[in-house]
């Protein structure tokens, strides 16, 4: 039997929304859910109905799997998708320097 953490399902949820630069007052209006349900689901006080998690992937763009599992965040497609968000918020010289760490790790791993 495959048992969730809640405790990483809220803290999913959470990095979820802060990517998407939401409140949890935001994330509830869009929800139709209250701040404090997104609070307590956030910080394992409550655990969600499918039905609401449906609704929070719904609006924080994702999908449920990859708030109810820890395989999906390895996945080199979502590592991809997630250092190229975080890239496209920096600026000329901070991707100058992104660039040559990228080159020291991969010189490091070829030895």
């Amino acid at each position: 039997m495959i048992e969730v953490d809640y405790k990483k399902l809220g803290a999913r949820i959470r990095t979820a929304r802060d990517n998407k630069n939401l409140t949890q007052e935001k994330l509830a209006e869009l929800t139709g859910l209250s701040n404090n349900y997104i609070s307590n689901i956030e910080r394992k006080r409550s655990k969600p109905s499918i039905e609401t998690l449906i609704k929070i992937c719904n609006v924080l763009e994702i999908t449920p799997d990859q708030i109810l599992l820890d395989s999906i965040y390895m996945s080199r497609e979502y590592i991809r998708d997630d250092i190229a968000k975080k890239l496209s918020k920096c600026s000329d010289k901070s991707m100058l320097l992104i660039s040559s760490l990228i080159d020291v790790i991969i010189e490091q791993q070829d030895k």
